[in-house]
């Protein structure tokens, strides 16, 4: 049989399988080459270094399910996990993936300052999950740590748990957050977390559609990588050049505070000593599996780009 009849007795469905595989593969090159050839280093606020941005043309699939929203959590255009007093006179926006060795070299350098302001009532945080890594580099890590960081937002321990997963966050090719389990054994580190409820929240997925909605509402923001992170509705990686450290960070809090009272916490500070990094806070460089020395000063002492703020989450892989 002549090739041109074999083509001529495929179905409909397979022609448009072949089609839909071959314009995938023409993204990810394009996508390779656009990277390969005009990657943005942006001045980064968590160790003062260049970050690298890309986009994921990838979108996760909607359904017709409502859409579960936890508790507390703000649903609406822009959904999002509050931490803090909610009378706090200051706000920090802060756009994450969990997947992101950017996000985590923020986490470890400013997490004391924000724990410390949060918790005097001066700081309110709100929190945006988003899967940029899984669109770009493939898997379900991202969605699955952040469905089950939103289980433990309905626990009233989100902050423990969202400071666990940053301390024990795998290299970003491997991922280790994909599995469920081990998400589940990284809830033990939380006191009181793992509960029959917490396990079926996790099992099931039951947030992935609001992880889902906060991913899209990022997609149509105009940020161009995570960690994203605004103090009063300023890009802080913007502030001082770049050269913005966890001090600066509480001088301009206190700053915009002054002659307001501090809101009133509803329960206990959630789990401080659960989320210790881990033993040397070494956070991970850009590529997968090299150690990046800590970031004690911003803009000093190593010439590869490693991780920050507004563009670090979505690093490209060969």
């Amino acid at each position: 049989m002549s090739q041109k009849n074999h083509e001529g007795k495929k179905s409909a469905r397979e022609r448009l399988q072949e089609e839909r595989a071959r314009e995938r593969a023409r993204a990810r090159r394009g996508r390779q080459a656009i990277v390969a050839g005009a990657v943005v280093a942006v001045l980064a606020v968590a160790g003062g270094i260049a970050v690298w941005a890309s986009s994921s043309s990838e979108k996760p699939a909607a359904n017709d399910n409502e859409v579960a929203v936890p508790k507390k959590a703000s649903d609406g255009a822009r959904p999002a996990v509050p931490v803090g007093a909610a009378g706090a006179p200051s706000t920090l926006t802060v756009w994450e993936d969990f997947r992101c060795p950017a996000c985590r070299q923020f986490e470890t350098a400013f997490r004391p300052v924000i724990h410390e302001l949060e918790d005097s009532g001066r700081l309110k945080s709100e929190y945006h999950l988003v899967t940029i890594i899984d669109g770009n580099a493939g898997g379900q890590g991202s969605r699955n740590a952040a469905n089950a960081a939103l289980c433990a937002q309905d626990a009233g321990k989100f902050r423990a748990y969202h400071d666990v997963l940053y301390s024990h966050q795998p290299p970003e090719p491997q991922d280790k957050f994909a599995d469920k389990q081990y998400l589940l054994q990284l809830a033990g580190k939380v006191k009181g977390l793992v509960t029959p409820a917490f396990t079926k929240c996790v099992n099931d997925g039951r947030y992935n559609r609001f992880v889902e909605k906060s991913n899209d509402s990022f997609a149509g923001s105009g940020y161009r990588g995570t960690p994203t992170v605004l103090l009063n509705g300023k890009d802080l990686s913007k502030e001082k050049g770049g050269q913005f450290g966890p001090a600066d960070l509480k001088k301009m809090v206190l700053d915009a505070d002054k002659a307001k009272q501090p809101g009133k916490k509803s329960a206990p500070p959630q789990g401080q000593q659960s989320a210790a990094p881990h033993t040397g806070a070494s956070p991970q460089g850009r590529h997968a599996g090299r150690s990046a020395a800590p970031p004690a000063e911003l803009n000093g002492g190593s010439a590869a780009p490693r991780a920050g703020l507004n563009g670090g989450s979505a690093v490209p892989h060969p």
